[in-house]
């Protein structure tokens, strides 16, 4: 009786064993032909491309295989989208992303007026590959709440996310005015909750006043949509109040519209003056200089820290180089030029 259990155990086993092995040996002959019949051997798949028409070839060979064996729905553009957002990311540059046109008309409404969100200025941090607070908006839900500048953003609405999810991350925390949205965020090595209301937004008011011994303060912490006309404002605002020396406060500043920033810049430099130098990858070189005489001839002193990027440093460099500012103040961001690289919420 034993021997009979014993014999029927390995009667199993070796049922068992043998149906792996008929599994492996369909699997091995099904993808054969697969690739045979396709016409995709794997050299076609797998070597090096170096050329736009190869990787139209190869991803005319990937559809084929999806077109006749994917049994779901297939949404064309989606996957456009995702593989031209591969390729850009590809390059593993921080700065080169690609947006899709509803994330550009979303940047862009978020440039030129009012939105419902939570009033958060956010970059990538790909040092520790979280999404990073620059700044709170001034009188925004953020602010109110106690969202500091270098926050490091773990979660949303309990959802965990990277770096590169920083457009995913933007969409989820703006909504529907008068809801909730919870956000995780790592400040130091605490981890602190907040439970925030969205609420409509004013992007980047330009704010001044006059210090003691008539200094005239300005602040704003991005350039957007119609910033250089407000700077103008408010310094003529300030002027009549008399003042003879000018703070212009760049600290947590992201950055944004590089034209807002030069514009500013042409209001204190002297006709002429270059305010940006670029130079492409083929030595082609694009120069923009001031084209009005200057508005403010005062002493400036330019504030800036480690959360001064972009735009705020092309024109605390351009005011400093040309001898129309010092810069007062920590070590900036250190990006390159990219008016889009970081996005509000």
């Amino acid at each position: 009786m034993e021997e009979k259990k014993r014999f029927k155990i390995y009667k199993i086993i070796m049922l068992v064993v043998i149906v792996a092995f008929i599994t492996f040996l369909c699997t091995s002959i099904g993808m054969y032909q697969l690739l045979t019949n396709e016409k995709i051997g794997k050299q076609a798949i797998f070597a090096p491309t170096t050329s736009s028409s190869d990787i139209a070839t190869l991803l005319g060979k990937y559809k084929s295989i999806i077109d006749k064996y994917y049994l779901g729905e297939v949404d064309e553009e989606k996957l456009k989208e995702g593989a031209i957002k591969g390729y850009i990311e590809g390059l593993d540059d921080p700065y080169s992303e690609y947006i899709s046109k509803e994330e550009m008309k979303e940047y862009l409404e978020d440039t030129m007026g009012n939105f419902v969100g939570i009033g958060i200025y956010m970059v990538k941090n790909t040092e520790v590959d979280k999404i990073q607070i620059l700044s709170p908006i001034k009188n925004s839900p953020a602010e109110k709440a106690g969202i500091l500048p270098g926050d490091l953003i773990v979660s949303v609405d309990g959802v965990t996310y990277k770096a590169e999810d920083m457009s995913i991350v933007s969409s989820k925390i703006k909504g529907q005015d008068g809801t909730m949205v919870k956000l995780e965020v790592l400040r130091g090595t605490e981890n602190k909750e907040f439970e925030i209301k969205r609420e409509n937004i004013k992007v980047n008011p330009v704010e001044g006043k006059v210090i003691d011994h008539k200094i005239g303060y300005i602040e704003f912490t991005s350039f957007d949509e119609g910033t250089a006309t407000d700077f103008k404002a408010k310094y003529e605002e300030l002027s009549k109040q008399g003042i003879q020396s000018l703070i212009i406060d760049l600290r947590n500043n992201g950055g944004g519209i590089v034209d807002e920033a030069l514009e500013i810049a042409d209001y204190i430099a002297d006709k002429e003056s270059i305010l940006l130098y670029e130079v492409d990858k083929n030595n082609k070189e694009e120069i923009k200089k001031s084209e009005k005489d200057p508005i403010i001839n005062l002493p400036i002193v330019i504030l800036t820290n480690e959360n001064t990027a972009s735009s705020s440093e092309i024109l605390a460099g351009a005011l400093k180089d040309l001898g129309k500012a010092k810069i007062c103040g920590t070590k900036t961001y250190r990006k390159r030029c990219d008016p889009n690289s970081f996005n509000i919420s």
